[in-house]
């Protein structure tokens, strides 16, 4: 079984409800189990124009879905959740965001995939509930823990576990 991290948020709607969703939906593909979930996260938008807040969260599953397998399940449970592709591949709101971050220890480069995702040392929307949940693991290409790229990060954009953002408890 490969162990998978895969980001999920949503900045539509119901975005908890979106989050919550696609867990239980990645939960219920064939050979796939959820191991570990961190908590949601709320999150301002990283190289977006828009308004809208993103929720977070990091899923820890185990899989004998291969990498592009996975992915195309992805895509199927964003497409079924309501997500809408932009065809110049540019940042716009989203009613579910599925991004595989980590397949085991390995560098994946196919027409589908980048694995580890491109950007996740860059972006506390990530490395924040990453942290949650496996803050000791090594990124396969840095070689850093995820503790490491969390203090190396440069221009982190706001973070607050979910419900907290505007003083308020959960």
């Amino acid at each position: 079984m490969a162990i998978v991290y895969l980001s999920l948020g949503s900045n539509l709607g119901d975005r908890v409800g979106y989050l919550q969703q696609a867990a239980s939906l990645i939960g219920g593909l064939e050979d796939t189990n959820i191991v570990m979930t961190s908590s949601f996260y709320e999150t301002e938008p990283w190289q977006m124009s828009t308004e809208n807040w993103f929720v977070n969260a990091i899923i820890q599953i185990s899989t004998l879905l291969d990498p592009e397998k996975l992915f195309h399940e992805c895509l199927r449970i964003e497409s079924q959740l309501g997500r809408v592709r932009n065809v110049n591949k540019s940042y716009k709101d989203r009613t579910i965001d599925i991004d595989i971050l980590f397949y085991n220890n390995e560098v994946i480069t196919t027409e589908n995939l980048i694995i580890p995702h491109r950007f996740f040392h860059r972006r506390a929307c990530m490395l924040v509930p990453m942290l949650e949940i496996a803050q000791d693991f090594v990124h396969p290409l840095y070689k850093k823990t995820i503790a490491e790229l969390y203090e190396e990060l440069e221009d982190p954009e706001q973070v607050y576990l979910y419900g907290t953002r505007n003083g308020a408890d959960i």
